[in-house]
């Protein structure tokens, strides 16, 4: 073989393994992701079923993918992250007080809190409230919500990521996170959180 054609071959061959480099690489984060939710997929199959009556607009996600990690605050301003609740299942939910909506089914998920929350799930309501804070403890006490953390986020940066990675386009805004962190479900809007389809979709979700 000469020079010429020898050098040729080894150049092809070089691209050849970066190709196949670049792909292996796609492929094993592609199955680390399919591996990390492949529990969630089945589960989301199991629930959509339940997504009728009062939780028809919510939307089952047919392949659940991790969702984007998040921080935010505890009741005392220490930050704290969406990883922190993985093994349990979790409703998500963003509100401000300048949201009626928000505040109209606020009662409703202290209500599923005080019913279904406990080891395996959790109601994580975080307010957005950039301007004034205190608002949202004011309007809390009000209306005497007692089981629910009152998280907290006045950056707004939580809605913000879930804007950019396609999972929020206003208030409120609702996803059930599964535990290991991957998506089930969302809702764009308020719902009856209290009802008897919620509670029966919620259970669904905890079903193993």
């Amino acid at each position: 073989m000469n020079r010429t054609k020898f050098i040729a071959l080894a150049a092809l061959a070089g691209i050849a393994a970066g190709v196949v480099g670049v792909y292996g690489i796609g492929n094993g984060s592609g199955n680390r992701e399919s591996v990390v939710c492949r529990e969630a997929t089945a589960l989301a199959a199991r629930i959509a079923p339940f997504a009728r009556g009062e939780m028809a607009a919510v939307n089952v996600q047919t392949k659940p993918t991790p969702l984007t990690p998040l921080t935010f605050n505890r009741p005392d301003g220490s930050p704290i992250r969406l990883a922190d609740f993985k093994g349990r299942t979790v409703l998500l939910n963003l509100w401000a007080t300048w949201c009626a909506p928000c505040r109209h089914e606020m009662p409703a998920l202290d209500a599923l809190q005080a019913e279904v929350g406990g080891a395996a799930f959790e109601v994580v309501t975080i307010n957005i409230d950039t301007r004034d804070p205190a608002k949202a403890a004011a309007f809390l006490d009000e209306i005497k919500v007692s089981h629910l953390t009152r998280y907290a986020d006045p950056t707004a940066g939580v809605f913000q990521d879930l804007k950019k990675a396609g999972k929020a386009i206003g208030m409120p805004t609702t996803l059930l996170i599964d535990p290991q962190g991957c998506e089930l479900a969302n809702l764009a809007g308020p719902a009856e959180w209290a009802s008897a389809d919620a509670k029966a979709l919620i259970t669904a979700a905890l079903s193993r």
